[in-house]
């Protein structure tokens, strides 16, 4: 089963949920405005709205209160990845040019920035102090973790505890207060909450884990990008993490491309090719399902609602994926 195959069992709220941000991402300003659609419709599995509302699916679900925190969710990552995209020097984002290559890096900044206060606006139909907290306080963990990247770019003295701290920042968090706010505005039992929030933010270091490991053994087509990107941008990730950790001499081959920071697509093979054979992909594979292991434990402890099977599907679909 695919993505698309577990979405059709409730299609018609998420078409609901990509009006809304259709609605949101408008501004009076004509570059504004076509840089943000254009983010937009540069598409996204829209996995942190559907947490959203499968996580809703075990308390008092309203639809129309959802969009509230569906929307602002997935505007946040949106705006994020505008900024990555700048902090990367990417040209491609899912086979599609980045806004800071169809424009520039000011316009970039600014899109992100105004799709970041569209967010926060959205969610001001909700009066619970606790929902806005939520959302503020991971906005500046997101912060953090793109400062972080900034820092460790081309930086090969890095250990697994700063990978994971990174990752939490920059993807498992979002997906975490994904499933932990739709459940708050559905008035879903603290005990369940809880154990959304885990699940998410279990799913979602599985999810950051399996992306990197797509980048040395995904193609251009399936990652919409060139393969290695991560690498060529300076970007230490777990397989090559792995790799520079059991072989000083790859470490030291790469430490001088770092230092000259080009690499021909003869090198970026090379260093795909070394990553691979060191068993960098095994160990984060094995990362990874661990985590899934303690989504899935999470899982267990909630209520048996369809909702649960839904849940369960994703993960395992994130388990597996190929892009």
């Amino acid at each position: 089963m695919n993505l698309a195959d577990i979405y059709l069992n409730f299609v018609e709220d998420i078409q609901f949920i990509e009006k809304e941000l259709e609605e949101r991402v408008q501004a009076t300003n004509p570059v504004l405005n076509k840089s943000s659609v254009h983010l937009l419709r540069a598409g996204g599995k829209r996995i942190r709205p559907v947490f959203v509302l499968l996580a809703a699916k075990f308390g008092n679900y309203q639809i129309n209160e959802l969009k509230h925190i569906a929307a602002p969710l997935e505007l946040i990552h949106m705006g994020s990845l505008v900024h990555d995209d700048v902090i990367d020097d990417a040209e491609l984002r899912r086979g599609i040019k980045t806004v800071k290559s169809q424009w520039d890096n000011r316009v970039a900044m600014y899109t992100g920035d105004f799709i970041f206060g569209n967010a926060v606006e959205t969610t001001t139909f909700f009066s619970e102090p606790s929902i806005h907290q939520v959302i503020s306080k991971a906005m500046v963990e997101i912060c953090l973790g793109e400062i972080e990247q900034i820092r460790d770019q081309f930086n090969l003295e890095q250990n697994l505890r700063g990978y994971l701290r990174r990752i939490k920042r920059k993807t498992a968090l979002l997906i975490a207060i994904s499933c932990q706010l739709g459940a708050m505005a559905a008035k879903v039992n603290p005990d369940i909450q809880r154990q959304l929030y885990w699940f998410g933010y279990y799913v979602g270091m599985s999810f950051q884990i399996t992306d990197d490991i797509l980048d040395f053994v995904g193609t251009e087509k399936e990652l919409g990008k060139p393969a290695g990107g991560d690498l060529l941008q300076g970007n230490v990730t777990l397989p090559a993490l792995y790799a520079i950790q059991t072989d000083t001499p790859l470490k030291k081959e790469l430490e001088q491309a770092f230092c000259n920071k080009y690499m021909s697509e003869h090198q970026i093979g090379f260093f795909i090719d070394k990553i691979i054979q060191s068993g960098g992909i095994e160990y984060s594979l094995k990362l990874s399902d661990h985590y899934l292991e303690k989504a899935y434990t999470c899982l267990d402890l909630l209520p048996d609602v369809e909702a649960k099977k839904h849940l369960m599907e994703i993960a395992s679909y994130i388990g597996r994926r190929k892009f």
